[in-house]
């Protein structure tokens, strides 16, 4: 049997695991990796000059293998054209989009090194599963060194129609290099169409249905949806609920609902348009001053990049103006908290609250949405409020819909949500709990998986 290989930025070492900062794709997949799996990426480190020879970690079968980064490559690879250019036109924000050679050079020198380290770890009948923007060009890399076995590739964020994405100078170059996978998966139908139209009209490449034909490669795309494990997630929450931690936060709510949104803190996640929302709620609909109270938990990230600098400086200013504007000496409308909250303790938050509020500008999935579905409880549970360009919306239909742009609009839905019966806060999360506990991140992985080994 063909042994699988997963690349990633990022690595979770085992004695990392659980931990609050995992991202979808660890948890995703480290319930999936079986033993004798090889899992290869950055370690995380930055040192003087990338390394050329990884660092082995074994657990549960499993074996790690991380490389280095030097500080230049680091600059170029991650903090320039990967987070600097690819993120921001991948989340339809042109205007943040700072692009530069040297950055691009540096990030395909960066998976020719990953490449390299690889290489020589790789067997002929390997399948290899590559995983998000950091690592377009990394099938085109190892073919170029030999390998012929099959690659596959994710991309866990939005893909951008061709119109935005022609605003990027090698958009061609990353197109062509997405056609030397075997195949090549997206979270929504919508991503997968974008790509398609991009491939037809960018590399000169025949586009038949969902495959693209390539000078003696058939690659397909498909559009698999990522998952959580629900059922786990929701034993998870339904324990945490008894703890001390979330006694505490039950004490301190005194009896008001509690609406949460937790996420990086993230340009992407519309953090500030959520606090106008807020604060919009509390102007408009005055009964709910001293009834709700919103836990925003946004965890720091990329602090090296300038604007998400510039993003932490306005989102202080917003909580404190909010709180000062609407506090009163027994309560705090905002809970603004800037640390990461380990996923048991999220779960409990998650199981308590009356709205989750999921309002990013774009997203490719979001987990969160479906994480606090699976965390209520179905006899008395939440009103999840989703951004309708979260790639989670094509499936959650029956949450509250809203155009994250408009503070208004979030302000009705939070109104809309407080104010909703039991017996409509129960139908809307039956139909929720239904889609969220099938397509699960086992079905996800297995899917992807089968595409590959077809």
């Amino acid at each position: 049997m063909a042994r699988l290989v997963v690349v990633s930025n990022r690595v979770p070492l085992p004695r990392t695991k659980g931990a609050a900062s995992a991202g979808g794709l660890a948890v995703a997949l480290q319930s999936f990796v079986a033993p004798g799996t090889l899992w290869f990426g950055w370690s995380g480190r930055v040192m003087e000059r990338t390394a050329t020879k990884p660092r082995f970690v074994e657990g549960g079968g499993v074996t790690y293998a991380t490389l280095d980064l030097g500080a230049e490559d680091y600059d170029r690879f991650y903090v320039g054209f990967a987070n600097s250019a690819l993120w921001p036109l991948l989340h339809f924000r042109l205007g943040l989009m700072r692009y530069t050679r040297e950055d691009f050079d540096g990030y395909l020198a960066v998976n020719a090194a990953f490449a390299d380290a690889l290489m020589p770890m790789l067997r002929p009948d390997d399948m290899v599963w590559v995983h998000d923007y950091h690592l377009i060009p990394f099938a085109a890399a190892l073919r170029a060194r030999g390998f012929a076995g099959r690659i596959g590739f994710f991309l866990h964020i939005p893909f951008v129609p061709a119109s935005v994405l022609e605003a990027l100078p090698p958009a061609r170059d990353l197109l062509r290099a997405l056609c030397a996978y075997d195949v090549v998966g997206f979270q929504t139908r919508t991503h997968l169409a974008d790509f398609l139209d991009c491939a037809r009209r960018f590399t000169g490449f025949t586009v038949e249905g969902e495959e693209v034909l390539t000078d003696g490669r058939r690659v397909r795309a498909i559009a698999n949806p990522i998952g959580i494990d629900a059922a786990g997630f929701a034993r998870m929450a339904a324990r945490s609920a008894g703890t001390a931690y979330i006694q505490r936060m039950r004490e301190s709510l005194v009896g008001r609902a509690l609406a949460i949104s937790a996420e990086r803190l993230d340009y992407s996640k519309g953090l500030p348009n959520r606090f106008e929302g807020f604060a919009r709620l509390l102007a408009r609909f005055p009964n709910q001053q001293r009834r709700v109270s919103l836990l925003q938990i946004a965890a720091r990230s990329r602090e090296d990049v300038e604007e998400y600098q510039t993003l932490r400086r306005e989102l202080d200013r917003l909580a404190g103006d909010i709180n000062g504007r609407f506090s009163q000496f027994d309560w705090v409308p905002l809970r603004y908290m800037t640390q990461t909250v380990a996923r048991t303790k999220l779960a409990g938050l998650f199981r308590i609250a009356r709205i989750g509020l999921v309002t990013p500008l774009r997203d490719g999935m979001n987990l969160v949405a479906k994480e606090f579905v699976a965390a209520q409880d179905p006899a008395d549970p939440g009103v999840l409020i989703l951004s309708r360009f979260a790639g989670a919306a094509e499936e959650l239909t029956e949450a509250l819909l809203v155009n994250p742009y408009d503070p208004d609009e979030i302000a009705e839905a939070m109104q809309a949500a407080l104010e909703m019966p039991l017996e409509e806060r129960q139908a809307r999360h039956a139909v929720l709990r239904k889609a969220v506990f099938e397509v699960t991140s086992a079905r996800y992985c297995n899917t992807f998986v089968d595409a590959l080994a077809a």
